[in-house]
């Protein structure tokens, strides 16, 4: 081993005892150690150690093929490390990604959506989340988000994966002390954006014929007879339709929450992109609905108490089985929506059903094929509204 220069840089802070300068005292020293390698090639490894107090608190090395390049290396190296706090910044353990997706769930005051939540826990199925957070860069987030893509994801999806990821690039390096570089993650979707790896999500217009939900509906009620434990799909679809409420929703409304003499229902932690919860919302409640809320029975708190995930499970299959194209629960939504409209109803009017605050985003909702009611003598409301036994309701 060659010593290449020795360094000794003492700060003399005034006003401090002698003990505590002698503890400042660092010595820096750089070395360069030359190899010959396999091909024949010779390698110089440049390596520096800084000892305080005679312990050492840094050590760092690099190869370089030219013995010029791994001096300057050292040279460059002992004056970044010697500004105040360098060193303590440098010695900081340099977490991998995953541990700051972790920190940001953990920490999060308010509560992460479901999507947002599984779209993090997949992001850590992926080698960036394994990388050192000090060592991503742009070039890594694009990599990333062509991996997606290439996966099968749509652009809009691979768009929301780098909008929850982004989160954490922006408040990981103040808040957790990872060193994230967030102008990283912004140059990143302005790239990926221009080559159209990532996109807005597309407008949904998708609103479910007479005709579907007559073979889905009829489908659910025959599985009710044969099985009546599995649970009252018809009614569920049918309070969908007219409350206009989504999945989630529906599932967390309480029979306390009903105001049956004033036509309206309290939407606990109605869905709001800023906030996850304790958005609690009074929305109109149509007659239609109500019909079918009372013939549900009270036996448990919640007037649905039933899962997202069966509910849409059940939904999903019904659809293929019965060869339903493109039709997702959620677009009955945008049918009750519409239906407001169609039957003349004022944005006011239609926004108190929907719980929407503003025309903009209510707008998406309302795809008007006819005037007036579409659902007029509908025979299934009749048929949901018909009151059901404890054991008809049970899943």
């Amino acid at each position: 081993m060659r010593p290449f220069r020795p360094v000794v840089d003492c700060f003399v802070v005034p006003g401090t005892t002698l003990s505590y300068q002698q503890e400042a005292c660092r010595t820096a020293m750089g070395t360069i150690v030359s190899r010959k390698r396999k091909d024949g090639t010779t390698g110089y490894t440049a390596q520096i150690l800084i000892k305080r107090g005679g312990k050492i608190v840094h050590r760092q090395a690099q190869t370089f093929d030219r013995r010029g390049a791994a001096a300057a290396w050292i040279k460059r190296r002992e004056t970044e490390l010697a500004v105040p706090g360098a060193l303590e910044r440098e010695n900081r353990k340099d977490h991998p990604l995953a541990d700051a997706i972790d920190w940001y769930v953990e920490n999060s005051i308010k509560e992460i959506g479901r999507t947002k939540a599984q779209v993090l826990r997949s992001i850590k199925e992926y080698g960036i989340a394994g990388m050192p957070c000090s060592t991503i860069g742009s070039t890594d987030i694009v990599a990333f988000a062509r991996e997606l893509g290439s996966s099968g994801r749509k652009p809009q999806t691979v768009a929301n994966y780098l909008s929850h990821l982004a989160s954490i690039f922006r408040i990981g390096k103040a808040g957790g002390g990872f060193e994230l570089d967030y102008p990283a993650m912004i140059a990143a979707q302005a790239v990926l954006r221009h080559q159209g790896t990532v996109s807005k999500s597309e407008k949904r217009d998708r609103r479910p014929t007479l005709a579907e939900l007559d073979k889905i509906l009829d489908h659910f009620k025959i599985r009710n007879e044969r099985r009546p434990a599995s649970g009252p799909m018809v009614q569920i679809i049918v309070f969908a339709i007219f409350s206009t409420r989504r999945q989630d929703e529906i599932t967390r409304i309480r029979w306390d929450d009903l105001q049956r003499e004033r036509g309206r229902i309290l939407v606990r932690d109605m869905k709001h992109p800023g906030q996850k919860k304790g958005n609690d919302t009074w929305v109109d409640l149509p007659p239609e609905a109500i019909r079918v809320v009372e013939a549900m029975p009270k036996n448990k708190a919640e007037i649905f108490p039933y899962t997202t995930d069966a509910i849409s499970a059940a939904f999903t299959r019904a659809c293929q089985f019965l060869g339903v194209e493109n039709l997702h629960f959620h677009d009955l939504r945008h049918d009750g929506v519409s239906r407001l409209f169609e039957m003349g109803f004022a944005i006011p009017n239609a926004a108190a059903v929907s719980g929407h605050r503003s025309w903009s985003s209510l707008q998406r909702y309302t795809h008007l094929e006819q005037s007036g009611d579409k659902y007029a003598n509908w025979p299934w409301l009749e048929i949901a509204s018909t009151p059901l036994s404890k054991d008809e309701a049970a899943l």
